[in-house]
């Protein structure tokens, strides 16, 4: 049995192109979005315990392959994957999703780098998650409008949220920030087509976009397509 570690949109299709193929497995999701979409094959919810408890799972169910399609910024499991995977002698596969070009872009380091570009005044999308609001909070001088999937409170002192779910049309993209008056776009370089339409309305309306770098990720055996991935799993 493969175990993929998702919760990205990639993962879905990882796991529908497995499905397809006939082979044996299970999905895992973090079980950070309260109302997750509903997948039509066997997933589970829920952390592992960390390193020891994932790495007993994967003998406890007789894994045979390990898929990190886990988001690009969810640092922490991507490490645990593979510290289990080598204590388990299972075989890891991680899906590296294409980055953004960031030409043109400010390309700051971390949030909190991108929480000091941020100039007094500016109206700024966050686009950056709900559990990475933190480093932007004591800007008390730039008004936020921040973005999650699901309700949140609002931690600033100009602020307003926004419940929305991928993905994002450049219509719908362009007209928000324009009647939100936004100067500064700050997005996660996480890739993919469901929320590129933001940085193509940004660049047609002036706005600047500051963009946020991936972490830096041990070094393991990567592909970035899913048909590489399925190849993968088929020959394990």
């Amino acid at each position: 049995m493969i175990l993929i570690l998702g919760g990205t949109r990639d993962a879905h299709q990882i796991a529908l192109g497995l499905q397809q193929a006939g082979i044996d497995f299970v999905l895992s999701l973090a079980g950070v979005t309260r109302k997750p979409v509903q997948r039509p094959y066997v997933t589970r919810t829920g952390g592992f315990g960390g390193v020891d408890g994932l790495a007993e799972y994967l003998g406890k169910k007789e894994i045979t392959g390990l898929i990190d399609a886990t988001h690009p910024f969810a640092e922490n499991i991507s490490r645990s994957a593979v510290m289990a995977a080598t204590a388990a002698g299972v075989p890891l596969m991680r899906y590296v999703r294409p980055k953004w070009d960031g030409a043109g872009f400010h390309n700051v380091s971390d949030l909190h780098a991108a929480a000091h570009t941020l100039p007094s005044r500016a109206r700024a999308f966050l686009t950056v998650g709900g559990k990475s609001l933190d480093p932007f909070t004591h800007r008390s001088d730039v008004w936020f409008l921040f973005r999650g999937v699901d309700p949140m409170e609002n931690p600033f002192v100009q602020g307003e949220a926004l419940v929305q779910r991928p993905p994002f049309t450049l219509e719908a993209e362009t007209t928000l920030m324009v009647e939100s008056g936004i100067t500064h776009l700050v997005a996660k370089n996480s890739g993919g087509a469901q929320t590129r339409a933001k940085l193509d309305a940004a660049v047609e309306l002036g706005i600047a976009v500051i963009l946020v770098e991936r972490p830096v990720l041990p070094m393991v055996e990567n592909v970035s397509t899913v048909s590489d991935i399925l190849r993968w799993a088929e020959a394990i």
